[in-house]
């Protein structure tokens, strides 16, 4: 039963871990929302904004100044948020794979190896409720400007909605909670 929830916690930690990732990565943080004929289709990400016209499928990107830069603040957290919650979930995982009972390693030290898993599951839940935190501030922020673009009626030409690079992020950050759930709680 161990060895079963041990595999099973690994498996969903790296699942979570690679959506984590690609949602870092990624450029659709914000997808233009119009129900209007468009030609084009918008991103936004945390790094560029990509625009690909709809008739020949070319993409175009626009790097954002430098890392460095005056940036939206809803932008500098999630990003800071989300690379935390990468680098946590990535020694998570390698914490987990030392401590698995089918690997070799400190094979004659079990409560050692106990000690790993749960270990690797707080360090998980903590870059779980990082990276929830960044996806949902990024999703609030993009909800709030558009309540209040309508509550002012202005029409910019373009709304946009949640894109599934946020929504990646969020899947991402619950499996590693779940995932983190399974390792500290049903472990021991």
């Amino acid at each position: 039963m161990s060895a079963a929830l041990q595999m099973t916690a690994f498996g969903l930690a790296l699942l979570s871990t690679l959506f984590l990732l690609l949602a870092t990565c990624t450029d659709c943080w914000m997808v233009n929302a119009d129900d209007s004929l468009e030609v084009s289709h918008k991103c936004r990400g945390l790094w560029r904004e990509c625009v690909t016209n709809m008739q020949d499928g070319v993409r175009t990107c626009d790097q954002y100044d430098s890392i460095l830069a005056d940036h939206p603040v809803k932008i500098v957290v999630t990003r800071t948020l989300l690379i935390t919650a990468d680098l946590l979930a990535g020694l998570a995982l390698a914490t987990l794979l030392l401590g698995l009972d089918c690997i070799k390693f400190l094979k004659e030290e079990p409560r050692v190896k106990l000690k790993m898993c749960y270990g690797a599951g707080v360090i998980l839940g903590v870059g779980s409720i990082l990276g929830l935190v960044g996806s949902v501030w990024y999703a609030v922020d993009v909800y709030v400007e558009r309540a209040m673009l309508v509550s002012h009626n202005i029409f910019l030409g373009v709304h946009y909605d949640f894109g599934w690079s946020c929504w990646l992020g969020m899947a991402g950050s619950t499996g590693c909670f779940v995932a983190s759930v399974l390792l500290t709680c049903c472990l021991c």
